[in-house]
């Protein structure tokens, strides 16, 4: 199962966003995409209300093997709809192994870290790809600029101008590859900590079956169910955001306006930081009324405090992914 999830996000959401590429002009590309984004995580949140409401409920009437082969037949009919409209999808093909083209980039700057780098060099100074984006590779990073160094044509070059050894020259696109997944090494591990701070939801269902779940004398709200105020939240913030905020702000200001992806991400942290500040603010008070009532050595007591309130984390972790997962 942690294969087949492995596969599965890491790729559906990249292979949707690969269907909006087709046979379109890249105009009004950026907005299709932020709109695309924004609404996968819409309809996978339903999804998971469905599950952390309708699927808990299964688990806990009727217990677990009915509670996990609802899922399996569910995730089976995706699986069976995947394959049938398999005709419809466009299926970019992959030309090269990007990690081999990494690989090659930092064997080949290491080999010719002897060359001199000049600024004044010319575009025949480095090997590039007919039609290719670069000509001539930046400035940043510079000491990668060595991988595509072209020191001697004759043997460096092949008859159509290809690298006769790819270990020792690369082109310039593959240069300006690897420096992009350099630059964005820093922005990817900022949402390391968002990922240690939602990964403490188990908490919150240790807490909530520690505390009075009631809704009305004769319900009660499952521990598990406590995550639907999470994804609820997610699901109107990104519906309020795309559909009535963005569109009032753009015919306000008489343009698109719109967060920016690094300030998206910045306020999702502030909001996961908030987010556990909550948590730790209420299992003091949890703790404090556990040992108040006697429940210090009764894992299975339940205190005389609402649930209630752990919604203020629920909400907020809502909101911490709402803003940085999907910028």
């Amino acid at each position: 199962m942690s294969i087949g999830v492995g596969g599965i996000r890491s790729s559906s959401i990249a292979f949707g966003a690969d269907q909006l590429k087709s046979g379109r002009d890249n105009l009004n590309r950026d907005g299709i995409l932020r709109s695309y984004f924004s609404w996968y995580y819409v309809s996978a949140s339903l999804s998971a209300i469905i599950s952390v409401t309708c699927i808990v409920y299964i688990q806990d009437k009727l217990g677990w093997r009915v509670g996990f082969g609802v899922p399996c037949m569910l995730m089976l009919l995706s699986a069976v709809l995947f394959f049938v409209a398999s005709p419809f999808y466009v299926k970019l093909k992959a030309k090269e192994s990007l990690l081999t083209g990494f690989a090659q980039v930092v064997a080949a700057s290491y080999k010719n870290r002897h060359i001199e780098l000049s600024s004044q060099a010319t575009n025949e100074y480095y090997h590039y790809k007919k039609g290719a984006e670069f000509v001539k590779p930046t400035e940043t990073l510079r000491f990668l600029n060595r991988a595509c160094i072209i020191r001697n044509p004759q043997q460096d070059l092949g008859p159509e101008g290809r690298a006769s050894d790819p270990w020792s020259i690369c082109t310039i696109d593959q240069v300006e590859e690897l420096k992009s997944l350099i630059k964005v090494i820093p922005l990817w591990s900022s949402g390391i900590m968002l990922c240690v701070t939602l990964g403490q939801s188990s908490i919150a269902v240790l807490q909530a079956t520690t505390m009075d779940r009631h809704i009305t004398p004769s319900f009660q709200i499952p521990a598990g169910s406590f995550n639907f105020f999470m994804i609820f939240t997610i699901t109107i913030w990104i519906t309020l955001y795309d559909r009535m905020i963005i569109p009032a702000t753009s015919k306000i200001v008489g343009k698109p306006t719109y967060l920016g992806l690094k300030q998206r991400m910045g306020t999702g942290l502030i909001f996961s930081s908030a987010s556990m500040a909550s948590l730790a603010i209420i299992e003091t008070i949890r703790r404090k009324r556990a040992t108040e009532e006697g429940f210090s050595d009764d894992p299975q007591g339940v205190v005389k405090m609402s649930a209630m309130w752990l919604l203020a984390y629920h909400i907020l972790s809502g909101l911490a992914e709402a803003f940085n997962v999907i910028g």
